[in-house]
């Protein structure tokens, strides 16, 4: 009884959540391209290839693809209508961002590959960033998976960022099934949400184009938002997230 209660109050809160990202997102796409107070691909303000607006941009692109990737695996390997659910929205979120992320790069006409060998996340170093990167999370349990071809990274079992999993979990998420393949992916989600979180707190200080900090903002908002509801369905399955 207790579970159908609050799956109800879940389905709300998550549908609203997506919805005013997916509307922010209009908004700050025609802001990018000049149309409203932001940066576009003409003005004076555009980023360069190094700068945290373009990094950010990159990065979080990638992680995003990966999100994408793990919900699309969770969808196959369970029938739980909220776990399905929640993996809709976050498919749908994050593809619909990064397809923003990307467009940004094009406008401004930068590559969608860090210049000269710059390694992931260096962009976040003016605030503690290298602390949030590559295997500083503790390992391969908590690194990064690569997900764009020349944009993977070398590291152990596909390390790149923060909270992305690794090809091996990625590997096991494909392998378990029902409740296990639930527990797992929001254990997996809910790494993955916190580094990103950081990542668009990160820009929300450092980008200067105000459309990608609005978004950056929005990221923090929902993505919070969305580990608070993990929190709880893990907790429904008498699991918890991952130290």
């Amino acid at each position: 009884m207790e579970r159908r209660k609050t799956r109800r109050v879940r389905r709300a809160a998550g549908g609203a959540v997506a919805l005013a990202l997916l509307l922010a997102g209009a908004a700050t796409v025609a802001s990018a391209r000049g149309d409203g107070d932001g940066a576009g691909a003409g003005d004076a303000r555009v980023p360069g290839a190094s700068s945290a607006d373009a990094g950010f941009a990159r990065d979080m692109a990638v992680h995003h693809q990966q999100a994408v990737e793990m919900s699309f695996i969770v969808r196959d390997r369970t029938d739980d209508e909220d776990v399905r659910r929640l993996a809709y929205d976050i498919a749908n979120t994050q593809a619909n961002q990064r397809g923003m992320l990307l467009g940004w790069l094009d406008l401004w006409e930068l590559p969608k590959v860090a210049p000269g060998g710059e390694q992931p996340m260096a962009w976040m170093a003016d605030t503690g960033g290298h602390e949030h990167g590559g295997t500083a999370t503790g390992g391969t349990e908590h690194g990064g998976h690569g997900s764009g071809g020349s944009e993977a990274g070398s590291g152990a079992d596909g390390v790149l960022m923060a909270g992305m999993a690794s090809r091996s979990e990625l590997a096991r998420l494909d392998r378990l099934d029902g409740e296990r393949a639930e527990v797992f992916f929001l254990q997996l989600m809910t790494d993955h949400h916190k580094g990103g979180v950081a990542m668009a707190e990160a820009c929300a200080s450092l980008c200067s184009v105000p459309a990608e900090r609005r978004l950056a903002r929005g990221m923090v908002e929902g993505q919070q938002s969305e580990l608070g509801l993990m929190r709880d369905m893990l907790a429904e399955r008498e699991a918890e997230p991952r130290p």
